[in-house]
């Protein structure tokens, strides 16, 4: 525990005052409570301590090896990599079958480094300026795209990092692992929702940068600062969550239907 307080400790405070980790706040108590409801297998527990141990010094191996090249990410990978091998020692590994999901989630909760988040943000800011310029010019607002820079007459409005959608990309695809795994019962659905919260998160962050450049040019330019702008985000976040939830309770219909005609043809 001393060896992985650093990068625990880190990944906290990263909750607590980064807004692209905040989401960790509700996955890790989260993944907590799916841990208690779930349980131990009613099967006898089969520990494993061979394997749990290599787990064990691979991830103390890991830890320090980052911890000399000052690496954040890697050492709270390897703590998780421990927690893993405590529970394999402890009860085998089918019990870390057994809480896949909120594993899942806890893993979901590391902030992935930000060289990765750099890189990948500034596509989706270019995504989410071409997409939204196009649906202005739909509305006839006239708009003259330069990267991700919408130029509307007499104003500009810029993409920046924060406003890339990778925010709601990350909570959305968490989210999709969570709905799949409480609400749908095969692998190809689940998936399937994981997957498409991508182009879903992608589609809402457009309309959002659409509905920036709508209401700055026809009502005021302070609609796209401010309180007005964090709250359109918000509530482009719930519309993105209904549009998650129609999708898995589509999902979960095809699931039944295939389900009832596997059992007509048994």
């Amino acid at each position: 525990m001393v060896l992985f307080g650093e990068p625990l400790r880190g990944l906290v405070n990263d909750w607590w005052n980064d807004p692209e980790a905040g989401h960790g706040l509700l996955l890790a108590p989260l993944a907590v409570w799916l841990v208690w409801r779930t349980g131990l297998r009613k099967e006898p527990a089969r520990p494993q301590p061979l394997l749990g141990a290599a787990l064990l010094v691979s991830s103390v191996a890991l830890r320090y090896v980052a911890g000399l090249a000052a690496e954040v990410f890697t050492m709270r990978a390897a703590a998780f990599g421990a927690l893993l091998g405590l529970i394999v020692w402890i009860w085998g590994f089918r019990q870390v079958l057994s809480w896949w999901l909120p594993l899942i989630l806890l893993a979901l909760a590391i902030p992935l480094p930000s060289l990765i988040t750099t890189a990948l943000a500034f596509p989706l800011q270019l995504k989410a300026s071409a997409m939204g310029a196009a649906l202005l010019e739909l509305r006839n607002v006239p708009v003259r795209l330069n990267g991700n820079i919408i130029q509307l007459p007499g104003q500009s409005l810029f993409v920046t990092e924060a406003c890339s959608g990778l925010r709601s990309l990350t909570a959305l695809i968490s989210l999709g692992v969570l709905i799949g795994g409480l609400w749908l019962r095969q692998p190809w659905s689940r998936i399937l929702l994981v997957l498409l919260a991508i182009p879903v998160a992608i589609l809402i962050n457009a309309v959002r940068v659409f509905l920036t450049g709508f209401l700055v040019f026809f009502v005021s330019q302070k609609m796209g600062e401010g309180f007005m702008h964090v709250t359109e985000g918000w509530l482009m976040f719930l519309v993105a969550f209904g549009m998650l939830g129609l999708i898995a309770f589509a999902l979960d219909a095809a699931e039944k239907r295939l389900a009832r005609r596997s059992a007509a043809h048994a």
